[in-house]
């Protein structure tokens, strides 16, 4: 079942991007074991995270429910849903896409995909020439690279520990501060790796500047 995780363990969201438009929103991330809803609305933000077991996925439209009552909203607050594709675990994708594709349909909302690697460099945007984003998913890491507008331009790669010390050593890196703790210490003798907080406001920058997924928003999956 999804369970509600305390509030001493809610991500920072110190590093938000500003932006003047205004958007309300739903964002919901279920690419790892601990996910997160996040609300923006009138002028406010809610969130809440859950921790996920994948033989009980069924409960989450009820826990997305139960949250807007909470928090007394319904969705004519918000118009439009961000949802996280991945990487992450195949049964948390495939429930919160299809949930957020259900909600968009039925509640005529603009629904938008994005993924971690993106969602990861928000924060360097138009600052780095090359950001390489790193995670780690099963004991593999993986990564790809972006340009300073943060348009991908590597394909997904797996790379092993001694490859990310010895060829990334003169790269911009940046990983999930989440993950961090799940990663080999010694990576992080390289100086230029930034654990960062991941920030749902920054969603609404990256759509702002076309970088989401509108059409095709379908799981990402590592092997």
């Amino acid at each position: 079942m999804f369970k509600s995780v305390p509030k001493d363990l809610l991500i920072d969201s110190n590093s938000s991007i500003n932006t003047d438009i205004i958007m309300e929103f739903l964002s919901i991330d279920f690419s790892t074991d601990i996910g997160s809803l996040f609300i923006k609305s009138k002028n406010k933000t809610f969130m809440k995270l859950l921790q996920s077991d994948k033989s009980n996925n069924d409960l989450l439209m009820k826990q997305i429910l139960d949250f807007f009552e909470e928090n007394n909203l319904k969705f004519e607050d918000i118009n439009k849903i961000f949802v996280n594709q991945g990487p992450g675990n195949f049964s948390g994708l495939r429930a919160s896409l299809a949930i957020a594709k259900g909600i968009s349909i039925s509640k005529n909302l603009k629904l938008f995909g994005y993924n971690t690697f993106l969602w990861s460099c928000a924060n360097f945007f138009n600052k780095k020439e090359t950001i390489c984003c790193l995670l780690k998913f099963r004991e593999k890491y993986f990564i790809k690279k972006f340009d300073k507008k943060l348009i991908c331009v590597s394909s997904l790669q797996e790379i092993n520990k001694d490859d990310i010390i010895k060829k990334l050593k003169n790269e911009f890196i940046v990983i999930p501060a989440n993950i961090k703790e799940r990663c080999d210490e010694k990576i992080f003798k390289n100086s230029n790796i930034n654990a960062v907080n991941l920030d749902h406001n920054n969603l609404e920058f990256l759509q702002i500047k076309g970088l989401l997924n509108e059409n095709l928003i379908k799981p990402l999956y590592l092997s």
